[in-house]
C-alpha cells in the first residue's frame, strides 16, 4: 500500500527511474537476496516500506514472525544501503514504537520511555530496531540514513483480510459485507472508546516525499493528520459512506489495544507540511476503490 502511493507520488512528479521490487519477486528476509538486488541495480535513494504488517489480531497471533521478519528487512536493506553506498535512505516506521502509557500526544522524544502495548509488542521492538540502525550507521559512517513514523494509515491497496488487516479496512469491508447481506447487525471488536488517528496513504506518500527533499536529520519524525476519532465513532462514519443503516455490537471480549494514540506532528509541520485529505473523502474514495477490487 504504502510503497505504490510513493510510487504514484513519484511519477506524478516526473519522476520514471524508479525501482519497484513487491515480496514475490525478491525476498529482503533474506540477507543474499537483498545484496544481490542491491548490487545489481545501485539505487541512488529508497524509501523502505516493505515489512510484515497487520492489525491486533495478527500481531497478536503471529508474534515471532512478525519480529524475525521485520528485523530482518530492517537490518539486509539498511547494511545493504550502507555497503552500497546509497545517498539517502528513509525508514518507514509505525505508531506502535511508543510506550503504551506514554502523555498524549505522542512526541518524537517518548521513545523508550516505558513498557510497549503488549499485542504489539514483537513488530514495535523491530520497528524500534530499525531506527536505531539508521541513528547509529548515521553516528559511526556519516550515513544520511533518516526515519519517519507514520499514523494508522488507509487506502487503495490496503489489505481487506477480515482477520488478519488493521482496523479501519476491516470495518470497512465488515460494514459493505453487512449491507450486501442485509444483515441487521455488525460485530465491531473490543468496546469502541479507543481513539486512533487515521491518514490517507496519498498523504503519507507526500510527507516522504517532502522528508527525502528537505530533511537530513538524526531524530526520526512523526506523521500524522492531528486528528483523531473513537473506533465506535470510525465505524458509524463508515456506516455513513458505505449506507449501512444496521445496529453496530461491540464484543468486549476482544481486546481493544491502546486506549489513545495520537501523534505530535508539530516537527514536520513546522517544516512546512501538513496533510490535505480529510478522513470522510479519504474513507468516500478508499470504498470506491474497495468496490473496484470486488468487482
Amino acid at each position: 500500500m504504502v510503497g505504490s502511493a510513493i510510487v504514484r507520488k513519484l511519477r506524478d512528479q516526473g519522476h520514471e527511474n524508479l525501482l519497484m521490487r513487491a515480496s514475490s519477486e525478491v525476498d529482503l528476509r533474506d540477507q543474499h537476496s537483498t545484496k544481490q538486488l542491491f548490487e545489481q541495480e545501485r539505487p541512488d535513494y529508497v524509501y523502505m516500506a516493505a515489512a510484515r504488517v497487520g492489525g491486533i489480531h495478527a500481531n497478536n497471533t503471529y508474534r515471532a514472525d512478525f519480529i524475525y521478519d521485520n528485523l530482518a528487512i530492517a537490518s539486509n536493506v539498511i547494511q545493504c544501503a550502507h555497503e552500497f553506498e546509497v545517498k539517502k535512505l528513509l525508514f518507514l516506521g509505525s505508531s506502535c514504537i511508543y510506550p503504551k502509557e506514554a502523555p498524549q500526544p505522542l512526541k518524537e522524544d517518548y521513545l523508550l520511555t516505558g513498557p510497549l502495548e503488549p499485542t504489539n509488542e514483537p513488530y514495535a521492538i523491530a520497528k524500534i530496531a530499525g531506527i536505531k540502525l539508521c541513528e547509529n550507521f548515521r553516528r559511526q559512517y556519516g550515513s544520511n540514513f533518516i526515519s519517519a513514523m507514520p499514523t494508522n494509515l488507509y487506502g487503495p491497496g490496503d489489505n481487506y483480510h477480515l482477520q488478519n488487516s488493521h482496523v479501519l479496512p476491516a470495518l470497512l469491508r465488515k460494514i459493505h459485507e453487512a449491507k450486501h447481506n442485509d444483515h441487521p447487525t455488525v460485530e465491531i471488536w473490543g468496546s469502541g472508546k479507543p481513539l486512533r488517528e487515521f491518514m490517507h496513504v496519498d498523504d503519507l506518500a507526500d510527507a516522504l516525499i517532502f522528508l527525502m527533499d528537505h530533511y537530513n536529520e538524526e531524530q526520526f519524525v512523526n506523521v500524522g493528520t492531528g486528528h483523531e476519532i473513537s473506533i465506535k465513532g470510525l465505524a458509524e462514519l463508515i456506516c455513513e459512506v458505505v449506507e449501512y443503516n444496521g445496529e453496530l455490537k461491540f464484543n468486549t471480549a476482544k481486546p481493544d489495544g491502546t486506549m489513545r494514540k495520537l501523534m505530535d506532528s508539530s516537527r514536520i509541520n513546522e517544516m512546512g507540511w501538513k496533510p490535505r485529505i480529510s478522513l470522510k473523502e479519504g474513507i468516500r474514495s478508499t470504498y470506491h476503490e474497495y468496490l473496484q477490487t470486488l468487482d
